[in-house]
């Protein structure tokens, strides 16, 4: 496999589903430890989000929380209770020895103030630190292309963003492709007006690193661009047909992008596979997926 692949190419291959090339992001030799560095990804900051292993959690909730922190895991974000009540949820978690810092919960759209406190109360009974917006982008006609609609959003994040605050819990929001379509035929994407119309104490950002290069984005640029206002990110690889792969198996160099960590605000790497456990895949692979992961992400140094 070559060694090294520019910009351009990884981006365009990042965005072609499909695409057929044999190929390696620079520096992806060293990404598995060879580095004669000391940096690393803290490990009381590796987490996983529970989407991971949807089907597992419904098999058995306490058994597969029980392996999460078996291989190491301390933390993990969620994706909904698994039909618990919050406290309930909660209470597997400790039993287990997890804690969930992070949970994905939509905001009510249109806004509604009350609910979304009620969805806040929740995330403190868990235990959350960080709640998350989990997707907008594609409307019934397909990707959003109108900035207004963007805009509009962005201004309901400002206001789930505020609320979380007084509760005490840092809100986010976490991209797919879809926001990194051009508006209205201009240069400016919805991922730019995001960034650019929500308001830093309120809003932070969760960049799934799979989908960023899937829209045609480098990480590293997202960070130069916007510091301070990523402080999480989903670690899940590419594979040459720019599907998903497992951490570390994949094209893209994570440490490279780590490097950035403290210029980007960085403090939770969650790891994710969105089709660990869909067929042909089963529950079990979503395990060995977040083991795969860790130990990726244990070993890294950059």
């Amino acid at each position: 496999m070559p060694q090294s692949l520019n910009r351009r190419q990884l981006l365009g291959a990042a965005a072609a589903a499909g695409a057929a090339a044999t190929i390696a992001v620079p520096g992806a030799a060293n990404a598995g430890g060879s580095h004669h560095s000391s940096r690393r990804v803290p490990k009381d900051q590796i987490s996983v989000q529970l989407y991971t292993l949807r089907n597992q959690l419904n098999i058995n909730l306490e058994a597969s929380l029980a392996e999460l922190a078996e291989i190491g895991y301390t933390r993990v974000e969620h994706a909904g209770f698994v039909g618990r009540t919050a406290a309930q949820f909660r209470a597997a978690l400790d039993a287990a020895g997890l804690r969930a810092t992070s949970g994905h919960v939509g905001i009510p759209q249109p806004f509604n103030a009350s609910t979304w406190e009620k969805a806040l109360q929740d995330a403190n009974i868990v235990g959350n630190k960080f709640i998350v917006h989990p997707f907008f982008g594609q409307g019934a006609n397909g990707p959003v292309r109108d900035a207004a609609v963007y805009r509009a959003f962005a201004a309901d994040l400002n206001k789930a963003g505020k609320l979380a605050r007084r509760a005490g819990i840092s809100f986010g929001y976490h991209n797919h492709h879809a926001e990194f379509f051009r508006q209205n035929g201009t240069k400016q994407t919805g991922m730019d007006i995001l960034f650019n119309e929500t308001d830093n104490r309120y809003v932070h950002f969760e960049v799934d690193l799979f989908w960023a290069f899937r829209g045609a984005h480098d990480p590293v640029d997202l960070i130069k661009e916007n510091r301070g206002r990523i402080k999480q990110v989903h670690v899940k690889d590419l594979d040459i047909n720019a599907s998903f792969a497992d951490a570390g198996d994949g094209l893209i160099d994570f440490g490279r992008i780590f490097e950035h960590a403290r210029e980007a605000g960085l403090v939770e790497y969650i790891v994710e596979r969105d089709d660990a456990g869909s067929p042909p895949r089963t529950p079990a692979d979503a395990l060995v997926t977040a083991q795969r992961a860790y130990t990726y992400l244990e070993g890294l140094r950059f």
